[in-house]
C-alpha cells in the first residue's frame, strides 16, 4: 500500500479514508496538468533560490514534461491506494528520481497546490466559455442583420404589446451575453492570482520568490497576504460561478423564448427535425427538447454559487476539508455550460424564421402605439391622441397604419449592431489570454 504524503506510522481506517477522499481521484482528473505545470514553475523558482541543484532541476522538468504529455492526452491515472493528484505526481517522480523526487515539495503545502490547480484549471475554462460565447454571439449578430426586416410582435406581461423585430430579439441575446462578458471578465482577474508560496495558509520560512512563480504562470499579479490566499478558496469558486450564472441565465431565457415560439399558439419559428423528439402515443409531435434541456441545465448551473456559499459562508480563517465538497460541484459545471453553449449556437444557426407573422388580423392591435405616434406628430396632444386611438380600439373601429419607421439608437430601424459588437471584442481582447497561452509554452518548453 502507498504511503500517503502525510502519514508517519499510525494507519488510516479504511472506512475513514473512504470517506473523507470521497470523490478526490475522480475530480483531480480535471486538475492533473494544470497540477503539473505548477509543479514546473515551482521546481524553476526552488532552483533559482538554491533548494535545487541545477541537475536535479532539468530532471525533474524532463521528468514533469513527459507527465504533462500523459494528462494532455488523457492517459495520467490515479492509482487506487492514491489520495489525490499531488501525491500521484510526487510518486511517480520519486519512482523515477529517487530521493530527487521527494525534494519537489519543499516550500508547498497541498493547500496551496490545490488552490494553484484550481486557478489554473479555472483560467483555462473560463477561455474556453469565452470562446464558445463568442461563437453564439456571432451566430446571435448574423442572424440578427438577417432577419433585421422581419416583424414579430413585442410583448408585454404576455399580452401583445408592441411590433418588435427577430433583429431586435437575435439582436437583445448577443447585447446580454457582452454584459456576461464582462461579469466573467472581473471573475477572470480575481482568478488569475497567483496563490503558490502561501503554502498551509501561513507562508514559508524558505527564501522562495513568489514573484517568479507569478510570471512563470503568467498571472497577472499575486495574491499577496498569504492568509487571504487561503481564504480565497471558495471566494474564487464562488465568484466565476456567479459570472457562469449570468451566461447561463441569457441562455435559459432564449431557450424559453424558443419554446414559445417554437409551440403552435405562437408559431414563430420552427426547429430542424434533428432538435426535436417525438411522443410514444402522438404522431404529431416535434418537441423542442433541447431548449428545454438547456434551460433546466442552465437554470441548474444558477444555483451553483449558492450552493458553494451554503458550504463556505461560515467557514473562519485558514483551510478546511470542506472547501474538498466545494470541487465535486464546480469542476464538472464548466462541461455542462460549454455544452449548452454548444447546442445552443447550433440551434440558433438553423433555426427557421417565418417571416409573414404580422399578416394575421389578431395582431392588428400591435400597431395602436404608431397610430397615437402619428396623430401627435400631426400636431394632436399626445393625451388626446391616446384617447382617439383608445375609443376607436373600443368600438371596433381602429384601422392599423402598418407601416413603421423606428430610427433611434437600438431600435427596429437602427440595431447598433455594429456598436455591440465592437462592445463584444473590447471585452474579449481585455483577457489578454495570450499572455497566458505565452508563459504556459515558455514553461513548457524551456
Amino acid at each position: 500500500m502507498t504511503r500517503k504524503l502525510w502519514e508517519k506510522n499510525t494507519k488510516a481506517d479504511r472506512q475513514v479514508e473512504r470517506f473523507t477522499i470521497g470523490k478526490d481521484r475522480e475530480m483531480d482528473l480535471y486538475l492533473a496538468k494544470y497540477d503539473i505545470l505548477g509543479s514546473m514553475a515551482h521546481i524553476t523558482m526552488l532552483q533559482s533560490v538554491g533548494l535545487l541543484a541545477r541537475d536535479e532541476w532539468q530532471s525533474l522538468t524532463d521528468a514533469l514534461k513527459e507527465l504533462f504529455t500523459l494528462a494532455a492526452e488523457g492517459r495520467f491515472i490515479i492509482e487506487e491506494d492514491v489520495e489525490d493528484v499531488h501525491s500521484q505526481v510526487e510518486l511517480m517522480l520519486t519512482r523515477r528520481l529517487g530521493d530527487t523526487g521527494k525534494k519537489i515539495h519543499s516550500g508547498r503545502s497541498r493547500n496551496d497546490q490545490i488552490l494553484l490547480d484550481l486557478k489554473l484549471f479555472t483560467r483555462a475554462q473560463i477561455r474556453e466559455i469565452v470562446h464558445l460565447t463568442s461563437t453564439l454571439f456571432d451566430t446571435l449578430v448574423a442572424q440578427s442583420n438577417r432577419y433585421r426586416e422581419v416583424l414579430m410582435p413585442g410583448y408585454t406581461h404576455l399580452q401583445i404589446a408592441m411590433p418588435s423585430s427577430f433583429g431586435l430579439w437575435f439582436g437583445a441575446y448577443a447585447e446580454s451575453l457582452t454584459d456576461d462578458l464582462q461579469l466573467m471578465l472581473a471573475a477572470y482577474r480575481i482568478c488569475n492570482r497567483n496563490p503558490l508560496g502561501s503554502a498551509a495558509g501561513y507562508g514559508s520560512s524558505f527564501p522562495l520568490n513568489r514573484s517568479l512563480t507569478t510570471t512563470l504562470l503568467g498571472f497577472d499579479a499575486l495574491n499577496y497576504n498569504v492568509v487571504y490566499a487561503q481564504m480565497g478558496r471558495g471566494k474564487m469558486e464562488r465568484t466565476v460561478a456567479c459570472a457562469m450564472g449570468g451566461i447561463a441565465a441569457t441562455l435559459a431565457r432564449l431557450a424559453m423564448d424558443a419554446c414559445l415560439f417554437n409551440s403552435q399558439n405562437f408559431g414563430f419559428i420552427s426547429l430542424p427535425d434533428c432538435y426535436t423528439t417525438g411522443s410514444s402515443i402522438m404522431p404529431h409531435k416535434k418537441n423542442p427538447d433541447v431548449f428545454e434541456l438547456t434551460r433546466a441545465k442552465c437554470n441548474r448551473l444558477q444555483a451553483l454559487p449558492q450552493q458553494i456559499a451554503a458550504i463556505t459562508n461560515n467557514l473562519p480563517s485558514g483551510y478546511f476539508r470542506d472547501m474538498q465538497v466545494v470541487k465535486e460541484i464546480f469542476l464538472p459545471s464548466f462541461d455542462e455550460l460549454k455544452d449548452c453553449l454548444q447546442m445552443t449556437a447550433r440551434m440558433m444557426h438553423e433555426v427557421k424564421i417565418h417571416e409573414q407573422i404580422l399578416d394575421d388580423e389578431k395582431y392588428s392591435l400591435l400597431f395602436s402605439v404608431e397610430e397615437v405616434n402619428r396623430l401627435v406628430l400631426e400636431g394632436i396632444p399626445f393625451r388626446d391622441a391616446y384617447r382617439q386611438v383608445g375609443l376607436a380600439i373600443e368600438s371596433g373601429q381602429f384601422k392599423p397604419h402598418r407601416q413603421i419607421a423606428h430610427t433611434h439608437e437600438g431600435s427596429i430601424g437602427n440595431l447598433c449592431n455594429e456598436q455591440i459588437t465592437q462592445l463584444h471584442r473590447q471585452t474579449v481582447q481585455a483577457f489578454e489570454f495570450e499572455k497566458v497561452s505565452e508563459a504556459e509554452q515558455k514553461l513548457l518548453t524551456s
